[in-house]
């Protein structure tokens, strides 16, 4: 602005003339450094008030012992080097000493720790423009008349954002709306998974900065610390610029994950710098930052385990269907766990029994790890009866491991064949009449006959009886 550029020279014509003195008086005294000046922003048309000969104002920041600052009273003499800053103990305020507008120092913070950095000078322009509206820019005409000198002369908002280039009008209202939705203070919202998380296997927990207005802050710096976890994506990681939550990738190591997450946030009033000549601006070089946390933990558990049973034909090795298993836990007479805690019983509340399949398979899925596994045959199927013994049915067991199948194998021998009597007994190729039934019969058999002699005798006889009746005859 030109009385900061007026008050510019004359400080750096007291610096020189200092400088002159300490030269000719001891090379041993310390060299008063000078203005760095203007860093990063664009000149404007002056604004017209008393003793101002300079044709340009600067809006942008300012170069001060190394660190880009903003100043924030307009008119005053520009920050020097040379010149003392010791943090204010009250609030911001403008430029006439009177309280900003509401929610105003928040805004101010939040916008300082979003663009403080800024290499735009469209940007840097622009946020200077803000600054100096809500610090020092007024509608009484009063204040805005030319005759007032810097010290007293307030900022023309419209004059200033009527000459600023086309890329800067833009930033200024890009600035103000992203202001008015994501001042602080903030707030993380961290959500841990809904189910239970399984050792090893990574989960997805959700993380959210919020602003005192309610609405997700996008494109926010985040630390993450886990505990009986490992992180996916590392420690260090950022909102996505749309504002949707973060998704983080945990995978537990232990049973009691948990997840810690902090965030930069801008307090609601920003780091006001005073200077030691009360001609100089004040300047802010930070919103002033606190950190925002939140934690969520959640319960893990072990892989699920599986166990699959064959039951096979000691003879042929083919599957058993209908074999009927109790399934109990290593004791053989409590309930097995199940993956989520309940006990696998049966309606009876007794553990459960299961049967095999026409494959002579029994597969029984989400089961709890690590725990041994038994399963015991409770009655043989049809044809296996001789090789069961209720007093010690035939058992196995085994440890199921997280993530794993547990196989397993009974074997049946089926009962040994007996030795039967047909009661239809083959008699000889004599056709139909050579079957001999058991059952009894009134009839007289040919073949019985033919068995005792009595067909041959009958058939002699016959032969003479015909042989007599033709001799008669003659």
């Amino acid at each position: 602005m030109s009385g900061q550029r007026l008050g510019h020279r004359r400080l750096l014509a007291g610096v020189a003339a200092s400088a002159l003195l300490t030269i000719a008086g001891s090379l041993a005294l310390p060299a008063v450094a000078v203005a760095s000046g203007e860093k990063l922003g664009q000149h404007t048309e002056a604004q017209p008030y008393k003793n101002n000969p300079e044709p340009k104002d600067w809006l942008g920041s300012y170069d001060w012992r190394g660190k880009q600052v903003w100043c924030v009273r307009f008119g005053l003499n520009v920050p020097d080097d040379g010149i003392e800053y010791t943090q204010a103990n009250g609030p911001l305020t403008n430029k006439w000493g009177e309280p900003l507008g509401k929610d105003v120092p928040a805004k101010i913070s939040y916008l300082l720790l979003r663009y403080q950095d800024t290499a735009a000078a469209h940007e840097a322009a622009a946020l200077a423009h803000v600054l100096h509206v809500w610090t020092s820019g007024t509608t009484d005409a009063g204040r805005l008349d030319p005759s007032n000198a810097f010290d007293t002369v307030g900022y023309d908002e419209k004059f200033h954002f009527d000459r600023l280039s086309d890329e800067a009008k833009t930033s200024v209202g890009a600035l103000r709306e992203d202001a008015d939705a994501h001042f602080g203070p903030w707030k993380v919202q961290l959500t841990a998974p809904k189910d239970d998380q399984i050792i090893g296997k990574a989960g997805k927990w959700q993380l959210s900065v919020v602003s005192a207005t309610g609405k997700p802050v996008g494109d926010v710096p985040v630390k993450l610390a886990a505990t009986d976890g490992t992180l996916g994506g590392g420690e260090a990681a950022r909102t996505p610029k749309d504002g949707k939550p973060l998704s983080i990738a945990l995978t537990p190591t232990g049973e009691a994950p948990k997840l810690t997450a902090s965030v930069e946030n801008p307090n609601a009033d920003p780091v006001l710098l005073i200077p030691s000549n009360p001609k100089a601006q004040q300047i802010i070089t930070t919103g002033g930052q606190s950190t925002a946390k939140a934690e969520a933990d959640a319960k893990a558990r072990t892989a699920p385990g599986i166990v699959k049973l064959s039951k096979v034909d000691a003879a042929t090795a083919k599957g058993v269907a209908g074999v009927a298993l109790r399934v109990t836990a290593a004791d053989k007479t409590s309930a097995l766990e199940k993956q989520d805690g309940s006990k696998l019983v049966g309606a009876d509340g007794k553990p459960a029994v299961l049967q095999t399949g026409q494959d002579g398979l029994v597969t029984i899925a989400d089961l709890k790890t690590p725990q041994e596994a038994c399963l015991i045959e409770v009655a043989p199927a049809p044809g296996y009866e001789e090789g069961f013994d209720p007093s010690a049915p035939p058992t196995v067991c085994g440890k199921l491991t997280p993530g794993a199948t547990l196989a397993l194998t009974l074997t049946n021998k089926p009962n040994t064949p007996k030795i039967t009597v047909p009661k239809t007994i083959p008699a000889g190729d004599l056709g139909e009449l050579a079957l001999v039934s058991g059952a009894t019969t009134t009839s007289v058999s040919t073949a019985a006959l033919a068995g005792t002699g009595v067909l041959g005798a009958t058939a002699g006889a016959l032969v003479l009886m015909v042989r007599r009746g033709r001799g008669a005859r003659r």
